[in-house]
């Protein structure tokens, strides 16, 4: 299994972020409101380009049109394996280390993914723990200036991390066979975590595709991407009906 991009889920929601608020989708002729995403010179599958925007990491790999390439997109869903969901028996969250320091940076996955996806964080004198700060644009409901304060019971300043491919999915579509090392690796990866709304986090639990898909239609090309390229990385299959799902999406993109 090669090793992921890190930091590709962020340069993803960086490069949606500028055009949503620097009116670059004007300039390149983007039509957002039918999510439509015009293919860049980079490939959005690879490693992208360095490219600094207001409020984000300038280390984020992303690239500079913010675009999905449907080509390669629509190319790598159709190697992906076409099969029934394998039995939920025996799954259980814990068979999936989560939270712990992959990158042996002292910080766990989830305060990493916090100081990744924030602006304008606080954080504990431990060094790792983020105690509050600004998600500039929520994908999955597209709200801007959301606010994140730990501890608070309000869901409405609330943030979860949520796994694009969630892991009750992957068990699913495969990870029922694998080692517990690369189900910590799945777990952790940052391509495939993402801070969102709770709410619709919850909404979403272990659904895939054709049964859920963010209610910001603007994110669905970005999201259904995420998922094509994070579902190649670690060999998991997809249903016909996801798989088609993911197609009809495209489509539009």
């Amino acid at each position: 299994m090669r090793r992921k991009i890190i930091g590709w889920a962020a340069g993803l929601l960086a490069a949606f972020l500028v055009i949503q608020f620097t009116g670059l989708d004007e300039e390149l002729g983007l039509d957002l409101d039918l999510g439509t995403v015009v293919s860049g010179a980079t490939d959005a599958f690879g490693d992208g380009l360095a490219f600094a925007t207001d409020g984000a990491d300038s280390d984020s790999a992303v690239t500079p049109d913010g675009s999905v390439d449907v080509a390669q997109a629509t190319e790598t869903l159709g190697e992906l394996t076409v099969k029934g969901k394998a039995p939920q028996t025996g799954y259980d969250r814990d068979a999936f280390a989560h939270w712990t320091d992959p990158d042996g940076n002292g910080c766990d996955a989830r305060n990493d993914t916090l100081a990744r996806d924030l602006t304008g964080e606080t954080v504990d004198d431990d060094g790792c723990t983020v105690l509050s700060g600004t998600l500039t644009y929520e994908p999955y409901t597209g709200a801007t200036a959301r606010q994140f304060e730990r501890g608070n019971s309000d869901l409405s300043v609330s943030l979860d991390a949520e796994h694009l491919v969630a892991l009750g999915n992957a068990w699913i579509s495969g990870a029922h066979a694998w080692d517990d090392e690369l189900r910590e690796e799945f777990a952790n990866d940052p391509a495939n975590l993402l801070m969102v709304d709770p709410s619709e986090n919850r909404s979403k639990g272990a659904a895939n595709a054709a049964e859920w898909l963010p209610p910001n239609k603007d994110f669905r090309c970005q999201y259904i991407a995420a998922q094509i390229r994070v579902k190649a990385d670690y060999d998991l299959a997809v249903t016909q009906a996801e798989h088609d799902a993911m197609a009809r999406v495209l489509e539009k993109c």
